[in-house]
């Protein structure tokens, strides 16, 4: 099994590396942070991943650009994979994309993993001025003109949304960049079926298991080889090694946040009432997931 550590809504960004490290040190297999271009401070759009739509981290949060994140954190480990998850890529054009990802890939010495989604919240694409219904086939034809930008070469494309000739993108990534996708709806599964793999909401074991096999028959329907597609769990009840057994058995990997309490915890990794602010309460979980899953589950 690989373990990723998941740094969304971390605010403080001054911790950021050293928890990187720390992860790095404890077996962990990558970070991931996420994305907000600009946070809307009123909107009607509920949060679709909440039972009362509501979101769970204030509206101050800050939201880092991923790739300059990650390109930092990469400067600071040596082998930890780097991902986004999520990155709002629909939101942007293909070129600054894909040279902020090469980038990140060159300087980590391959290590860059691109996990995409089109988004959810309706008020952040009208004010950039992106149409949000047509974010889907926007994105699916941002990953086709990424990957011609990735070769290096001599490339052109006639899209709907994007049409140009004769460019070139230098550097190159080090190797194929990994585009996982995100989503629980039918067109966001298959086109993670179509691409890299599925990067998963909070769901029990029996959902986890069902999702992957559904993407798995949807790859074999696009006659696609099975074993080209990663999956990253998040687990939405206890924390067992039975959970575990039967995620890894399903080939996916399970990423965590050790310091934020859930309503599934068998056990805890921070003590009551620690301050989940503080550098050390942060290390401290990370440690004893270490120690408690990776190491005693596998």
């Amino acid at each position: 099994m690989k373990y990723w550590l998941v740094l969304m809504a971390v605010a403080e960004l001054d911790q950021l590396v050293e928890l990187s490290q720390h992860a790095e040190q404890c077996g962990f297999h990558g970070v991931t942070v996420a994305d907000h271009l600009v946070m809307p401070t009123k909107f009607a759009t509920k949060y679709p991943y909440s039972q009362d739509g509501e979101w769970f981290w204030p509206i101050e949060t800050p939201w880092p650009d991923p790739w300059v994140t990650l390109g930092v954190i990469g400067a600071g480990t040596g082998t930890i994979e780097l991902a986004t998850n999520i990155y709002l890529a629909a939101l942007r054009d293909p070129f600054t994309a894909a040279r902020a990802i090469s980038a990140v890939d060159v300087f980590s010495s391959g290590r860059a993993l691109c996990g995409i989604s089109a988004g959810w919240l309706k008020e952040e694409y009208d004010a950039v001025g992106v149409p949000f219904e047509t974010r889907g086939r926007r994105m699916d034809e941002m990953i086709e003109v990424m990957r011609k930008l990735w070769t290096g070469e001599s490339i052109g494309h006639d899209g709907e949304f994007f049409t140009f000739h004769d460019v070139m993108m230098q550097p190159t990534p080090v190797r194929r960049v990994p585009i996982m996708c995100g989503g629980s709806a039918k067109a966001a599964l298959r086109r993670a079926a179509h691409n890299d793999g599925w990067l998963g909401l909070p769901q029990t074991v029996q959902q986890n298991l069902d999702t992957a096999a559904t993407l798995r028959a949807m790859r074999a329907e696009q006659g696609l080889p099975a074993d080209g597609m990663r999956i990253m769990f998040s687990l939405a009840e206890p924390l067992t090694p039975d959970a575990v057994k039967r995620l890894d058995e399903a080939g996916g990997e399970l990423s965590a946040i050790p310091w934020l309490p859930t309503p599934w915890d068998v056990e805890r990794f921070v003590d009551e009432g620690a301050d989940f602010r503080q550098l050390q309460v942060k290390k401290d979980a990370i440690s004893r997931y270490a120690e408690r899953v990776i190491q005693r589950v596998g």
